[in-house]
């Protein structure tokens, strides 16, 4: 078989496993997708390292020695779980793994078992032939759907010796961004945004619903919390990222300036709007709410979740003055309590991993302009940049496949792959590792 076929072999079996992560300890079971590496590894010579920090939830290394021990590693991060599917909604099974017109159909296939597999198949590849002037690892995480906790973070705070994480690779990138002039430019994912989840708190007067007169209403005091946050209009980013990123769709001058002094209409990006309004601003994103129980009894507390997402400097500190700023003369009667907190991250779009991506990207698109870009949801990539590495969101999706349309795949109903991106994405693979470490 070729290696190809082998990938696709193996996305399909990973498919099939169903290593769903509800976000509850006991869920995922990665151990099914480990064994199944294993199986896929077995004699290929490959040095092996298991890490369980829970029962099931199975993570693994495969690691090929390099013949040179000055020459750059390089560790690639493929996660092994998948979010939950609403079933009903899907019209094919959704852990299926069908291949119908082109398209594989599973979840997964997008998020990331076809770069999970891409990633297995090659570095078997460079195994089997005998290995490399750098070392290659390939880590099957688990736990990343739910930040890693059970997966990529615990290892980089448990073991973090146990591989390389100077030089990293995992999802996604290698779509293409709808030019204005219909020039090419294909993106790779160089950093993310962190997390800085709140919970805001609020008290009122409790009492019996059959008198509400000249009670302090919780609910209404939660409610206007919303409604003021909600109206809060945060500043755009001055991240030189983000400029590259406006500048590559070649707009006119004048709405190219629009965009970058906060004025601007994101409706320009078209189907890329809301992921552009999140790449060039923090976002506050309110969640769920709780207050009160028995129909008949007024709340004396009232609680509402934010999912807040800071760009690359951005503190905890100012996300607070933001919130207070936002509540005015409410913030005295707010609590704000901090849920998950992480910074930001950010590699440079540059050195010997980035030019060897874009490179391999123009083999394929000699003329497209490579732009880097941020995520704007979080990938176990943050890990290894702490860590004092680089990481890079790196795949390749044929010419007509968008950013946006890469991005809708993401934990939808059907979700699904081309075919032609995964036989682009496996060749991309196997060059750029190639060029990178140096394949004997």
């Amino acid at each position: 078989m070729s290696l190809y076929d082998d990938t696709l072999a193996l996305l399909q079996e990973l498919i099939r496993n169903a290593c769903v992560n509800d976000l509850t300890a006991d869920s995922g079971q990665e151990i099914r997708n480990v064994e199944s590496l294993e199986r896929f590894f077995a004699g290929s010579g490959v040095a092996v390292r298991r890490f369980e920090p829970h029962p099931g939830r199975t993570s693994i290394a495969f690691s090929v020695e390099g013949s040179d021990p000055a020459a750059e590693p390089l560790t690639l991060l493929g996660h092994i779980d998948v979010v939950p599917v609403d079933e009903p909604q899907w019209s094919v099974p959704p852990f299926g793994a069908e291949i119908i017109d082109g398209k594989i159909y599973g979840r997964g296939a997008m998020d990331m078992l076809f770069i999970t597999a891409t990633m297995a198949a090659v570095t078997r590849e460079v195994a089997r032939a005998g290995g490399a002037r750098g070392t290659l690892t390939f880590v099957a995480l688990a736990d990343e759907e739910a930040r890693g906790g059970l997966g990529a973070g615990w290892i980089a705070q448990h073991e973090p010796e146990a591989f390389s994480w100077r030089n990293c690779l995992s999802e996604t990138g290698g779509s293409h961004l709808p030019t204005a002039d219909s020039s090419d430019a294909v993106v790779i994912n160089v950093g993310e945004k962190g997390a800085a989840q709140r919970r805001l708190h609020v008290t009122g007067d409790a009492g019996h619903g059959s008198t509400p007169h000249g009670k302090d209403s919780a609910i209404v005091k939660i409610g206007e919390v919303a409604r003021r946050i909600a109206a809060a209009e945060p500043p755009v980013t001055d991240n030189a990222v983000w400029r590259g990123f406006v500048q590559a769709f070649r707009f006119d001058p004048a709405t190219e300036h629009a965009l970058l002094d906060g004025t601007g209409n994101y409706e320009v990006f078209g189907d890329l709007a809301a992921y552009a309004q999140a790449f060039s601003h923090n976002t506050f994103a309110q969640t769920a709410l709780r207050a009160g129980g028995p129909i008949n009894v007024l709340p004396s507390h009232a609680w509402l979740d934010m999912d807040i997402r800071p760009l690359p400097g951005t503190t905890q500190e100012a996300i607070d003055a933001v919130l207070r700023e936002a509540l005015g003369d409410l913030a005295e009667q707010v609590r704000i309590e901090h849920l998950i907190t992480e910074p930001a991250t950010e590699s440079p779009a540059s050195g010997p991993l980035w030019e060897a991506m874009v490179e391999t990207i123009h083999e394929e698109f000699p003329q497209a302009e490579v732009v880097p870009v941020l995520a704007t949801g979080g990938s176990d990539l943050r890990f290894a940049r702490r860590l004092g590495g680089v990481g890079y969101g790196f795949a390749l999706h044929a010419r007509e496949r968008t950013l946006a349309e890469a991005n809708k795949q993401l934990h939808s109903h059907d979700e699904h792959l081309h075919l032609e991106d995964l036989r682009l994405t496996v060749h991309a693979y196997r060059r750029l590792v190639r060029r990178f470490l140096g394949v004997l």
